[in-house]
């Protein structure tokens, strides 16, 4: 980010589909683990704080934020746009800085770390997940794009999380090891739809787009959460004799198939999604 503009440009152009992203994921958070509720944030890696704005839609009750970036016109942007915003994001504590140094960051409940394991060198990225885990008391938040580097990146974090004692949340529904191997990769999709400004930043026409990202929740033991259930990881293939759906379950990879002449999980089955749980 050289300045402002680029700044600006950047949260026209993709500020939409990241908080979106974030959004869905915090949604997942709050159905396993109902209790939880967060009064401080830190967003590493913050940007314009589009993850954060998810985080208090989804927690009003945050009381503190901290941004952390090494852009300047990204944290000025951050100011601007909370200005209006709630009074966590008003009274954020931002902070210039390289997240490669280790920390250590600012102790939260919540910690987030959104579309930035991308942006740090390969060697870098498990220290700096040890180093956010050190700093979460509750949950901690890493979204990536869903493509099979930003998969690979968060596969990476798993492993290191689990060595840490970290209990994995979500979408996982065991604390193994992944089962999903190249070219195959994990990742969900949401709905978004542009503004007038987001399709004319983008040259689109199109008044929706699809964010493809991947994500991983991880929270220290001893929070209260609903169990894991199956997850749905691909779009569900629905034919004349039923649907086929595919999932990561507590035993690894399976194909599920519900038939039509079941009617009652049938009609259940029809409204499931790409990424949902599937009991």
């Amino acid at each position: 980010m050289r300045g402002p503009e680029d700044a600006l440009a950047y949260a026209l152009a993709r500020l939409p589909a990241t908080y979106a992203a974030c959004a869905a994921v915090f949604a997942e958070a709050r159905r396993l683990a109902p209790g939880f509720s967060p009064r401080r944030l830190t967003d590493a890696g913050a940007g314009p704080a589009g993850g954060s704005w998810a985080a208090l839609e989804a927690w009003p009750g945050i009381e503190a934020a901290a941004w952390l970036d090494s852009s300047a016109p990204f944290l000025d942007l951050a100011r601007r746009l909370a200005a209006d915003g709630p009074p966590a994001l008003q009274a954020a504590q931002a902070t210039r800085l390289d997240l490669t140094a280790g920390g250590p960051f600012p102790r939260a409940d919540l910690v987030m770390a959104s579309y930035a394991l991308a942006e740090i060198a390969p060697p870098a990225q498990a220290p700096l997940v040890r180093a956010l885990w050190d700093a979460c008391e509750g949950v901690l938040a890493l979204v990536e794009p869903g493509t099979p580097a930003g998969f690979a990146r968060l596969k990476a974090a798993r492993e290191a999380l689990i060595e840490a004692d970290a209990v994995i949340l979500a979408p996982c529904p065991h604390q193994g090891p992944c089962p999903i191997v190249a070219p195959d990769w994990c990742h969900f999709s949401v709905r978004l739809p542009r503004s007038r400004d987001h399709r004319l930043a983008k040259g689109a026409e199109v008044p929706f787009e699809d964010e493809r990202f991947a994500y991983l929740l991880a929270v220290r033991p001893g929070l209260s959460a609903a169990p894991a259930p199956a997850r749905i990881l691909a779009p569900p293939r629905a034919a004349k004799p039923g649907i086929e759906f595919k999932l990561c379950g507590p035993q690894g990879l399976e194909t599920r198939f519900v038939p039509r002449r079941d009617k009652p999980a049938h009609a259940k089955a029809r409204r499931l999604d790409w990424g949902d749980p599937f009991d």
